[in-house]
């Protein structure tokens, strides 16, 4: 009788009406889920099954993210798909939740695209594992020469290279992007992999390519629908297929320098990192975690971290000069005074050069190459003013919010070198966090800080940089991984 009666009812109703019942039913059910969980800070409210999607600009995501903060207050809530997340803002509430409360939020979420770029290695593992591989790389960083004059050395050694790459150039306009990405990657393969690439080496070259496009897509609208609707997505084409496909040929290419230091391994002679790990892992009381794909991993992100970010900085750096000659003047004064034409710049230089360092600083700050952050997650329940955010909250704790909070610099959106210098010396600013901060800030912060003064300092020390002829420079950027600038041509004249 049940049957029949359905049957009648399923008959007696034409299908439109049908389909917006269910489809009612379906919006019904999605609004359950989206009320702010109790206890949560304010936020806009939502729309079905896009959460706040449409309220992020995805030209410029940072930017939207500050007219929340106007609107809601430094600790707001947002949805994304369906998953929840709160944006803790300035200086007081990132440092409270990342070093006053650190180990309350020191895990990474798991996002659908983790499963595809890795939830092992340095940057997205969690817990013991992720504890032990850290401690392992830094140590292995310190061994292979990190703060030391041996690494400073290969650093200068590089800058030579680069010099004489944009020397090749003869003053004509070119892209300085991919000269930059292949010098500071070099840094980071002759730790890694033991070894340095030539720039004119196309398979590397090819390679850059492919890592250069995967960072490009991962902010795309196609990445971040991944990220929200991963069961439709991973079947539908289109540009996040690329990104995989490329982040797969970046996997193949470590792991066949993985397998080629497997060969000819030999315990008595650690030539890099991947000899390093081997060691590790063939020791009889090795941590668990100390595995292939950790290895795979770690030498990835190592990889991924120690060449994009640094890189990035570089370009704007080149980019500012050109667009602010007077500061290019400046600092070359104050490198031939110092250092002059006869040797290379040095680490010891710097604290002599109060100028330049104020320059590369308000470099970091303004460019703001990083955002948002990596993204936290609560290891345990936590109150933060006076929210409680529940185990397992995503949180992002934008860098912007600090690099460019109009209480804590005098000029937040203007390029000033002033904000780092008091009576002509170098003055150190708390709200300096380019590298983040707390027990996930960035392991190669003392890296990258030494690769950037050096690496700066000899381009101008060799040349100045300025707009070729009848173009007019801009600090436009595009948002990718990193916030880069837009690609520009430059022309390099020999000083």
């Amino acid at each position: 009788m049940l049957l029949q009666g359905l049957s009648a009812v399923w008959e007696a109703v034409p299908l439109p009406a049908f389909l917006l019942f269910l489809a009612l039913l379906l919006i019904i059910a999605d609004c359950r889920k989206r009320r702010r969980p109790k206890g949560f800070p304010p936020g806009p409210p939502s729309l079905p099954f896009l959460g706040n999607m449409l309220h992020m600009d995805p030209k410029k995501p940072h930017e939207s993210m500050q007219k929340l903060v106007e609107k809601y207050g430094k600790i707001f809530s947002l949805q994304i798909g369906s998953m929840w997340i709160v944006s803790v803002n300035g200086l007081h509430l990132v440092k409270e939740a990342l070093v006053h409360q650190g180990e309350n939020f020191v895990d990474r979420p798991r996002f659908p695209l983790s499963e595809i770029f890795g939830i092992s290695g340095l940057i997205n593992s969690n817990g013991k594992s992720w504890k032990e591989q850290r401690r392992f790389a830094l140590t292995t960083l310190r061994n292979f020469g990190l703060g030391k004059r041996s690494l400073e050395e290969r650093i200068q050694e590089e800058t030579r290279y680069l010099t004489d790459a944009i020397e090749d150039e003869k003053g004509q306009p070119f892209d300085p992007r991919f000269q930059i990405n292949n010098a500071v990657s070099n840094i980071i393969c002759s730790i890694t992999f033991g070894n340095r690439y030539e720039y004119h080496d196309s398979q590397f070259r090819k390679l850059l390519h492919l890592f250069d496009d995967a960072i490009n897509l991962q902010t795309s609208l196609w990445i971040q629908a991944y990220n929200a609707f991963p069961t439709v997505m991973k079947y539908l084409p289109g540009p996040h297929q690329t990104a995989f496909k490329n982040w797969g040929k970046i996997k193949a290419f470590v792991k066949e320098n993985i397998e080629k230091h497997k060969a000819n391994w030999s315990p008595s002679q650690t030539r890099d990192f991947i000899d390093a790990y081997l060691n590790e892992m063939a020791k009889e009381d090795a941590p668990a975690s100390f595995h292939e794909e950790n290895l795979l991993q770690s030498t990835l992100d190592l990889f991924f971290a120690g060449t994009d970010t640094t890189s990035t900085t570089l370009q704007w750096a080149l980019l500012y000069m050109a667009v602010y000659p007077e500061v290019q003047a400046k600092v070359q004064g104050e490198i031939d005074s110092v250092i002059g034409q006869s040797r290379l710049p040095a680490m010891d230089d710097r604290e002599h050069m109060p100028y330049t360092n104020a320059v590369i600083h308000e470099t970091q700050r303004k460019s703001n190459i990083f955002p948002f952050n990596a993204p936290r997650m609560t290891s345990r329940d936590t109150t933060l003013a006076g929210f409680h955010l529940p185990k397992g909250t995503v949180c992002f704790a934008p860098l912007t919010s600090v690099l460019l909070d109009k209480e804590e610099w005098e000029t937040p959106n203007v390029f000033n070198p002033g904000h780092f210098l008091e009576n002509g010396q170098f003055k150190k600013r708390e709200a300096f966090l380019p590298f983040s901060a707390g027990k996930r800030v960035c392991l190669g912060e003392q890296l990258a800080r030494m690769e950037l003064f050096l690496f700066f300092t000899a381009l101008l020390q060799k040349f100045t940089f300025q707009a070729p002829k009848d173009v007019i420079l801009n600090l436009d950027f595009r948002v990718v991984f990193t916030l880069c600038p837009q690609p520009y041509r430059i022309c390099a004249l020999p000083r």
